[in-house]
């Protein structure tokens, strides 16, 4: 008879099984993430039922349009936080929130965990990170240390899960997932088998409770949140917090709601004393001052409900090395080889031998097509020298034919342009009439944006 295996090698990038360690997992194709773990049954296996023993309780079902109660949206106070989570946090509801190491993942829910413990809110802060004394000190540093917020330092799953199910709390985070382990697993705490049995036993507690739960997740290097994707899957809300060190700005972003928008954000600005609201967040992103050389353009981006104009930087110089150097920051490096491809054969404005850098400003990432129209204003205004016409705003998606195509929300964009002050806006044929102040443009084609930019291109 056949030994049952007692250990299998997991991927710890995407949770992977293999039954013996290779250099590279088949899966996913990451390198030296296969790590052994004991195989155990996993969280709330069905076992094999006695001959003669009575059968446990059925599921029950229920009609599609039977009425249930809706529980009332936990409004947090801050705009921001209740316009990503869409009107406030739904009761048994879990959250996973991931982002960068020091980005502010932890001032932020304490900020918002001390205000809803203002309000009445019974809330929990659980660490499996910092001391308490740790905690205690960015409180007083961010002034909410006299909230009452119950707050425990401990990594036991099951200790946790005993004090929740005493106190009875209606607001928890757990900071974070990664760190927590459970006795009944031999793996190492972080493992995907302890990440994924952790998680599991904490949402199916806020479910049962009633309680909102909130949890903290790494991310690794590629900027994805660390460990099994199934994660990702059993809560109801995922959302990314990002942004740039050198930036004082950061963006709460919602990749996944039940409960909510998909593509909303909330703008923050990191002070001495924590994370505050943004104030006028569509125009954060603009530079204040007028560069004159060429290279800028401003697009009209939509987070969302909430339309963002933000600045494409863009310089294209000769190379002194025999391979062209291209660098992108918070634009797809894919979409610029695109539109350098398109440029080039549809408008015959010729790259060979240049360096090309595509920045945006303040550390906003352009995620949607429409800034295609944006990103070849710039670049073609750095190519020649010829600054865009000034207070100008641009969108539209380029289609490798060389044909502007039309972009969601076009009125809305043109209203947030108009009301901070922008003259010109370059669009796609078939956008809204022109509003108050604001001269509409209209391109059809690429190569008439090459002829108002950069008449003088050279040619291929």
């Amino acid at each position: 008879m056949a030994k049952t295996p007692t250990s299998a090698f997991v991927c710890q990038s995407c949770g992977a099984v293999a039954a013996k360690w290779a250099g590279r997992c088949e899966a996913c194709g990451e390198w030296n993430t296969l790590v052994e773990e004991a195989v155990s049954a996993p969280p709330g296996a069905l076992k094999a039922e006695k001959t003669g023993t009575k059968r446990g309780p059925k599921a029950e079902f229920v009609a599609l349009d039977a009425e249930t109660e809706t529980p009332d949206r936990i409004v947090i106070g801050v705009e921001e936080l209740d316009r990503v989570f869409g009107g406030g946090i739904v009761p048994a509801s879990a959250t996973l929130i991931g982002g960068d190491p020091g980005i502010g993942k932890s001032t932020l829910l304490l900020q918002a965990a001390a205000r809803l413990a203002r309000n009445g809110v019974k809330t929990v802060y659980v660490s499996g990170e910092e001391a308490a004394a740790q905690i205690q000190e960015r409180a007083k540093r961010l002034k909410v240390a006299n909230s009452p917020v119950q707050l425990a330092t401990e990594t036991d799953l099951r200790k946790i899960l005993a004090a929740l199910k005493e106190g009875a709390p209606d607001f928890v985070v757990i900071d974070s997932i990664q760190t927590l382990w459970s006795d009944s697993l031999e793996a190492a705490p972080g493992s995907v088998a302890q990440v994924r049995a952790c998680a599991q036993e904490l949402v199916r507690w806020a479910k049962k409770s009633g309680a909102a739960l909130v949890l903290v997740g790494h991310v690794t290097k590629e900027g994805t949140i660390a460990g099994p994707r199934v994660v990702e899957h059993m809560v109801d809300a995922v959302f990314y917090f990002e942004g740039e060190r050198g930036h004082q700005f950061r963006i709460l972003r919602a990749v996944k709601n039940r409960f909510g928008p998909t593509d909303e954000i909330g703008i923050f600005e990191m002070h001495t004393y924590g994370l505050a609201p943004a104030k006028e967040p569509s125009a954060l992103f603009l530079s204040t001052e007028d560069e004159g050389g060429g290279g800028t353009a401003v697009f009209a981006a939509m987070e969302g409900s909430r339309p963002v104009l933000a600045e494409v930087q863009a310089l294209v110089a000769k190379s002194p090395f025999g391979t062209p150097r291209r660098s992108v920051i918070g634009f797809d490096a894919g979409r610029l080889a695109m539109l350098m491809a398109v440029l080039e054969t549809r408008c015959g404005v010729n790259f060979a031998g240049m360096d090309v850098y595509l920045s945006v400003a303040g550390g906003y990432k352009i995620t949607e097509p429409a800034g295609d129209l944006a990103a070849a204003a710039a670049l073609l205004s750095s190519l020649a020298g010829n600054p865009v016409p000034k207070r100008s705003v641009f969108f539209g998606e380029i289609a490798l034919s060389g044909a502007v195509r039309p972009a969601p929300r076009m009125d809305q964009r043109l209203k947030e342009a108009a009301r901070l002050g922008f003259h010109t806006a370059f669009v796609p044929e078939g956008s809204p009439a022109a509003e108050s102040g604001l001269t509409v443009t209209p391109i059809a084609r690429l190569i008439g944006l090459v002829d108002l930019l950069a008449p003088d291109a050279p040619d291929a």
